[in-house]
């Protein structure tokens, strides 16, 4: 098995920086730095900073569902008072 070593957090940002802002392939990346493709692309599919987790994005679908429901139900009776007038 080879030797591990850390990959210096400004070469990380800069093999990701390439690979999304200037489409360079994960395998041409990986050999221009020596970081095996499997790290990278473990890399790319860690969580992004900021991004919601699947419980987030549930709940946020829910809370979405239930505002429809209730503008619902508001035109709803705002078209009946509208008629009653």
């Amino acid at each position: 098995m080879g030797k591990l070593h850390k990959i210096a957090p400004e070469v990380k940002a800069d093999i990701l920086r390439r690979i999304k802002e200037e489409g360079v392939p994960v395998a041409i990346a990986a050999k221009d730095h020596g970081v095996h493709e499997t790290t990278i692309y473990n890399w790319l599919g860690a969580k992004v900073k900021g991004a919601p987790s699947w419980a987030d994005v549930a709940k946020l679908q829910k809370q979405n569902k239930e505002l429809l429901g209730l503008v619902g139900e508001l035109t709803l009776r705002l078209s009946a008072a509208q008629k009653k007038n």
